[in-house]
């Protein structure tokens, strides 16, 4: 028994100290952007307003159908008061009971609900542009948080190399003054410069805990204070490279589809029934009713006594139908102002799409401006990062022979570091900046259905 019991404590603690690691999610940049847009709160406002869009579609369609009402009433009068049959005026207490059912359609309004009905329709669709626009804006920055973890790994990566070659270092000015090699001076000079590499890797920790943090943000991933991302962190997109990288051609592209400039088109032609709607206003409106209606009162007698209830709905029952027609006269001009004010918003409807095309090609530019400088920085970099690896090697072996002293390896080094820390800015603001212009490429950048 005591055995069993044992055994089963050590499965349990096996497995109590593997479940973190099993746990463990590694997340890609697919991952991190679906995990965000399906749990972003903001994102979710912009469904709310795409199902109330939706719903104020619908409703305009259903406008069409004729409206139906029914009427029921039960009134005990007291006192003096109108025979309801006879007109008299008489002093006494009775009831009456009423029943009606009423019924009428628009034929003719100005054309207001068919307007409605398309201007709504436009207005759906922007809701739904917008909210993809939103998805997209939160992709955007799911991917440069991403960028940044990838960075400062990298980064942390290049920190502890060069603590590593510090203690190195140490180690050997330790063992040279031990051997009477070296001056105990020495030793303070190489534990400085490694207690410095020490701090700039806990420095490097802290911002890579940053830039997890607002990863984690960024997606609403509640309950989880770290996050794990996956090495092959870039972008999985067509090969681009052949692509001409111009302002105009791609910007062309763009605005097709674009979700933001599509949605200000849709608000634009949206506007523009809008105005049509209002001049509906001014025409003359055509409408049908029809209607049946009874009652019983209590007043309502013959030789016999008071006529039974089911004699008098039959008897009392009316019936209509009929045609209205309503033609606006004067209306101290509120209708034609009404006009003018739609026409204004149309106008500015326009302008708006104008100034979204305007931000779009800005935006394009600058994009096309920093995808060349990032080249030309990128070819420098990489040379600049040859040239201060092989100066850091020579006085490295200088140090070790005793020919410099330890500032003149720590300036060496720390232009190696810097070096190295640069080229890792340009190869990911690159990154960046090529999966955005294939966005605006129309390339399949993000998996956003």
């Amino acid at each position: 028994m005591f055995m069993i019991s044992r055994a089963l404590i050590l499965v349990f603690l096996f497995f109590c100290s593997t479940g973190p690691v099993i746990s463990q999610v590694i997340w890609s940049l697919d991952d991190c952007i679906a995990y965000a847009v399906e749990h972003n709160l903001t994102v979710n406002n912009f469904r709310y307003n795409e199902d109330s869009s939706k719903e104020n579609h619908r409703q305009s369609i259903r406008n069409l159908l004729p409206g139906v009402s029914g009427y029921s009433d039960y009134n005990i009068r007291y006192g003096r008061s109108t025979d309801p049959n006879t007109n008299d005026i008489i002093n006494t207490d009775f009831f009456s009971n009423n029943y009606s059912l009423n019924s009428s359609i628009d034929l003719f309004q100005g054309f207001q609900k068919m307007n409605a009905i398309k201007a709504t329709k436009f207005l759906y669709k922007a809701t739904q542009e917008e909210a993809l626009q939103q998805k997209y804006l939160l992709a955007f920055r799911v991917m440069s948080a991403f960028y940044d973890i990838r960075f400062y790994e990298e980064l942390l990566i290049v920190s502890k190399e060069q603590e590593a070659v510090s203690q190195t270092n140490f180690d050997l000015v330790a063992k040279q003054i031990e051997l009477g090699m070296k001056a105990g001076s020495d030793l303070y000079e190489a534990e400085s410069l490694l207690l410095t590499d020490k701090l700039s890797v806990t420095q490097t920790e802290n911002l890579l805990a940053g830039a997890k943090l607002s990863l984690i943000q960024e997606m609403n991933l509640e309950g989880a204070n770290n996050i794990s991302i996956t090495d092959n962190f870039v972008a999985t997109t067509q090969d681009s490279s052949h692509l001409e990288v111009n302002s105009d051609s791609i910007f062309m592209a763009a605005k097709n589809f674009v979700p933001i400039i599509k949605a200000q088109e849709l608000r634009t032609k949206a506007a523009k029934k809008e105005v049509a709607m209002a001049r509906g206003n001014l025409y003359p409106s055509i409408s049908f009713a029809a209607g049946y209606g009874t009652g019983y009162f209590e007043t309502n007698v013959n030789d016999d006594g008071i006529i039974p209830f089911s004699t008098q709905i039959k008897d009392n029952t009316s019936r209509y139908v009929g045609f209205s027609m309503s033609i606006p006269i004067s209306d101290r001009w509120s209708g034609r102002s009404r006009v003018k004010q739609q026409k204004i918003a149309y106008l500015r409807a326009q302008n708006d799409l104008d100034i979204q095309e305007q931000e779009l090609y800005q935006l394009i530019q600058q994009l096309v401006q920093t995808h060349q400088a990032l080249q030309v920085e990128s070819e420098q970099s990489d040379k600049k990062v040859e040239a201060q690896e092989l100066a850091f090697n020579i006085a490295q072996k200088k140090y070790e022979k005793g020919l410099i002293n330890a500032l003149d390896l720590f300036q060496a080094k720390t232009l190696f570091a810097a070096a190295q820390s640069e080229n890792l800015q340009v190869r990911f603001r690159g990154m960046v900046n090529e999966s955005t212009l294939d966005f605006y490429r129309g390339l399949p950048v993000f998996n956003i259905e």
